[in-house]
């Protein structure tokens, strides 16, 4: 099988990368290979040291997808502001924000709203199996995400099957607005963070913490900041000690903790999000 081997200077944990909860189509077996669907593809990988061993996609797919190709040093220098966000960075060496495919990205993350990753790893796979191609990998078979008018199409009976509860509509209706993916991806991607962030929200079931997890993680919006109960816990413990404590996330303290955020860890703030999220107590 092919393999990359990682320049000494090129941090990357494939684990701390894959089981950080950023991504939901991965599985981690026993002997430490991790199995993925990504697009069409179905990825096989393990590293081992410097090294990384894989199957299925070239060598330039593995590079862009773990972002193999960003110099993580400067990132993580820039971010490195506090006592806290330190230990998370030598805690969580090597973590590295993935490029999702972009419209998997958004229904995946309109299907995470008030649920644990187990149950959003669920939807997404019934959504697959239901409306998406199959895919023959080492005599197994698995299924692409399906582009939106295989959903829209299917009408409300299909989509109702994958149990998504009251995020069905959510799910159908956005599929129905984005005929043309390329278009929506390439204007999205054009347009400032605070602008691509408000055209989201535009779309159904999209709030605030997804609109800024799909930007974050499928369009490089790195001054992106989601927010959720555990990096508020976190903000409020360690940074904006004057939230009330166990209330719940206004949509004026949500934007009080990312523009502190900005400020506070600068243009790579998304990164100090996620170090931060993967380095939590629970």
């Amino acid at each position: 099988m092919p393999s990359i081997i990682l320049l000494p200077n090129q941090q990357f944990s494939l684990d701390q990368t894959l089981g950080c909860g950023q991504v939901f189509r991965w599985d981690r077996t026993d002997d430490g290979w991790w199995y993925g669907i990504v697009g069409e593809r179905v990825i096989r990988i393990l590293q081992e040291g410097n090294r990384l061993t894989f199957k299925g996609a070239p060598s330039s797919f593995i590079i862009e997808y773990f972002s193999l190709d960003m110099d993580l040093h400067p990132i993580l220098k820039s971010i490195d502001k506090d006592p806290l966000i330190h230990t998370a960075i030598r805690q969580c060496t090597g973590l590295r924000l993935i490029r999702q495919p972009k419209w998997e990205c958004l229904i995946s993350y309109i299907c995470s709203t008030n649920s644990n990753i187990p149950m959003i790893r669920r939807r997404i796979a019934t959504i697959a199996e239901q409306f998406g191609e199959e895919i023959t990998f080492e005599k197994k078979t698995y299924f692409s995400f399906p582009d939106p008018s295989s959903i829209s199409c299917s009408g409300g009976h299909a989509i109702t099957d994958c149990k998504l509860g009251y995020r069905t509509p959510y799910v159908l209706n956005t599929a129905c607005r984005i005929i043309d993916v390329r278009q929506w991806e390439d204007t999205t991607s054009a347009l400032p963070y605070e602008d691509a962030r408000k055209q989201l929200m535009k779309l159904p079931g999209v709030g605030p913490k997804a609109a800024d997890c799909i930007l974050l993680f499928a369009f490089q919006k790195y001054e992106a900041f989601p927010v959720d109960v555990w990096i508020r816990r976190i903000m409020q413990l360690n940074y904006l000690k004057t939230l009330k404590t166990g209330s719940g996330i206004t949509g004026k303290e949500y934007d009080t903790i990312r523009r502190f955020a900005k400020s506070h860890f600068g243009e790579y703030c998304g990164y100090a999000q996620e170090y931060l999220y993967a380095a939590r107590e629970g």
